[in-house]
């Protein structure tokens, strides 16, 4: 479907017509990539406005900004294919379209960081100091960039009737939410637990004007929210840091604990092979353990140092 009406129904909120992208000359663009591209734009303009209030040269970012968006889009893809193989098994050149999703945010976040040590290394800058400005236009990119799986009827929850709860055509989704049952069970097994969420999704479908809706969590939404809440408290504090570094620690630790809660909710998680462990929950909890820890040596550190 090209178009399709997205409901929030205790919300009172219907969005008619909901597009999933353009055409422009008989070529079809998906409003995915427009979002992300978006996220991208803003999050090195954020970067650039902190650089500046820092004190920095912004050209710097600028710079830095036009080597790291393309490596961590490579790295984004990378780091899901290496989890999703089975997507692209039959049809491996299908691993370049990238137009209708499949980025993973860690596999670019991992990607930004390798290239921020190579790039502050070659130009003799601190590492730690392009870090804590750099991972406020990230921020400012993943709060944005989420509403790309909006357009793509994707990234969402399980079943819920709660307040934000929304209704999604059936057509309109994974092919999952209406697939025979013995792919899903073979497809989700030894992984009862994600098996168990589909098919519950599935046995609460609502009928809406004739057309079958699924109704479930806007997870994409919820860490948006998250992401916009967790970039105003960085702003913030970043006038009262103690040291070159802790604003990137608390962003690794906020989005790190948000993501933990909100990956817990989503039915497409990435596995760890052959277990049923989402991955992204996981490395997001190692994330928090390994920031934290670091943060309370290096402001321990600090204190000594200004003692």
């Amino acid at each position: 479907m090209l178009t399709t009406n997205i409901r929030f129904p205790n919300l009172g909120i219907e969005l008619k017509n909901v597009a999933s992208g353009i055409d422009v000359f008989g070529f079809r663009i998906a409003f995915y990539g427009i979002i992300i591209g978006i996220g991208m734009l803003l999050g090195w303009l954020i970067a650039e406005w902190m650089a500046k209030k820092t004190g920095q040269d912004p050209e710097f970012y600028l710079d830095f900004a036009l080597i790291a968006i393309i490596i961590s889009v490579i790295s984004a893809r990378i780091y899901y294919v290496i989890f999703a193989f089975d997507e692209f098994r039959d049809d491996p050149l299908s691993i370049l379209n990238t137009r209708t999703g499949g980025l993973a945010i860690y596999g670019g976040i991992i990607g930004a960081v390798i290239t921020a040590i190579i790039y502050t290394r070659i130009k003799k800058y601190s590492f730690w100091l392009l870090v804590d400005t750099g991972c406020i236009g990230l921020v400012t990119g993943q709060l944005i960039g989420r509403w790309g799986n909006f357009f793509n009827r994707e990234a969402f929850g399980k079943y819920t009737n709660g307040l934000f709860a929304m209704q999604l055509d059936l057509r309109d989704v994974a092919y999952d939410y209406r697939a025979p049952l013995h792919y899903l069970q073979t497809k989700y097994e030894g992984r009862p637990d994600a098996l168990e969420r589909i098919l519950e999704i599935r046995n609460n479908t609502i009928l809406v004007e004739g057309a079958e809706y699924i109704q479930v969590h806007p997870t994409f939404l919820y860490e948006s929210l998250w992401n916009f809440c967790l970039l105003i408290l960085l702003v913030l504090y970043t006038k009262h840091k103690k040291f070159d570094g802790e604003i990137m620690l608390l962003y690794l630790i906020g989005y790190g604990l948000g993501r933990v809660w909100i990956e817990g909710l989503r039915t497409d998680q990435l596995f760890l092979w052959g277990t049923p462990i989402a991955v992204s929950q996981l490395l997001s909890a190692l994330i928090v353990v390994a920031s934290l820890g670091l943060l309370v040596y290096k402001r321990h550190k600090s204190r000594k140092i200004s003692a």
